[in-house]
């Protein structure tokens, strides 16, 4: 027992273990040195990942160490797919050097590049986006380039993460049982997220999805082959159209008020999951596969699949529900929790 709580304890650092770490490394525990990146990349096979840093930074600098290297399966990502090295650009020795032979600018904003042992570029340095989106989309290419397969947990974050900066739609879907409709809807590409609730005195889901991803007739077909839309409640005119000729013209209504169900992703909140941090559409997916009797290991992170292996085996902790929580918070609440 010991053993596995230092384990956990041990992935799941807390803001304390990063007291003595500067804001704008984030997370992450990095390799200072170049030499010593490339030996464990030659040992490891893993490609180096190098953020080129100004240590104190500015504001871009402080937020880029929050906001993208803080997220854990970021964080999670860097430290298990990639040998991390941190180049400080705006100081001497050795840090210089290695900014000089990259011919990365000094004193500027972050620089992230993804280097073989041999220090050549995977992908093309990502420079100029400072989000989450921007890594994690590097991070893919880099494991696809590099012929290894890409984890379902970093799939769907990206998807996530891209639909937020583009923009989610929504739909509501009317069908005999909402929480077998989560279920079905949970399941297709390009949703996002759903909820169960009310809506014109019908059962309904509403659905946020990615409209670059799937349209709204394909969503709207596959809703309708699976039996859960028997009625579509839409603003948009033009919208309203495109429902309609799946549909027909009288299942197709003007949103009306919308009351939550006060059991959302039903199936997953009757397992020990429920207590598991997990991405909105990680949820909304490991709802789907639960609700068809499937296993969802094949969707979350190593350290996640760690902890949920304590949380059924400590029965002692009052695990708080995550369902509706946010991820980043309720991930850094268990560093609370665990002895």
């Amino acid at each position: 027992m010991k053993k596995l709580i230092y384990t956990i304890s041990f992935l799941f650092v807390g803001a304390a273990t990063f007291a003595t770490q500067p804001i704008e490394l984030g997370d992450v525990q990095w390799n200072r040195k170049l030499s010593n990146a490339q030996a464990l990349s030659k040992t490891t096979g893993k490609a180096i990942l190098i953020l080129f840093q100004e240590v104190p930074g500015c504001s871009t600098c402080r937020n880029y160490g929050q906001q993208v290297l803080q997220h854990p399966l970021i964080v999670e990502t860097i430290e298990t797919h990639f040998v991390p090295l941190a180049i400080y650009n705006n100081k001497q020795g050795a840090d210089a050097q290695t900014l000089q032979y990259f011919k990365e600018p000094a004193w500027n904003n972050p620089v992230v590049r993804i280097v073989d042992d041999s220090r050549r570029d995977i992908i093309p340095r990502i420079s100029g986006n400072y989000s989450a989106l921007g890594l994690v989309q590097g991070m893919i290419q880099a494991i696809d380039l590099q012929n290894k397969v890409v984890p379902q947990y970093l799939i769907l974050l990206e998807e996530e993460l891209r639909a937020d900066l583009t923009g989610t739609q929504q739909v509501h879907f009317s069908m005999y049982c909402f929480w077998t409709g989560e279920g079905a809807l949970g399941a297709i590409d390009g949703v996002i997220d759903t909820k169960p609730g009310f809506m014109d005195s019908r059962e309904v889901v509403t659905v946020s999805y990615d409209p670059l991803k799937i349209s709204l007739t394909e969503l709207t077909q596959k809703a309708k082959k699976q039996n859960v839309a028997n009625h579509v409640y839409i603003n948009q005119a033009d919208q309203k159209k495109e429902a309609a000729q799946v549909v027909g013209q009288n299942a197709v209504s003007h949103q009306k008020s919308f009351r939550p169900d006060r059991e959302p992703k039903y199936y997953l909140s009757k397992t020990p999951y429920r207590f598991l941090p997990m991405t909105r559409t990680q949820r909304t997916r490991a709802n789907a596969l639960i609700g068809k009797g499937q296993k969802i290991d094949h969707i979350l992170s190593r350290q996640q699949k760690e902890l949920y292996q304590t949380i059924i085996k400590r029965k002692d902790i009052n695990w708080p529900d995550t369902i509706g929580q946010d991820f980043r918070q309720s991930w850094q609440s268990i560093t609370t929790i665990i002895p």
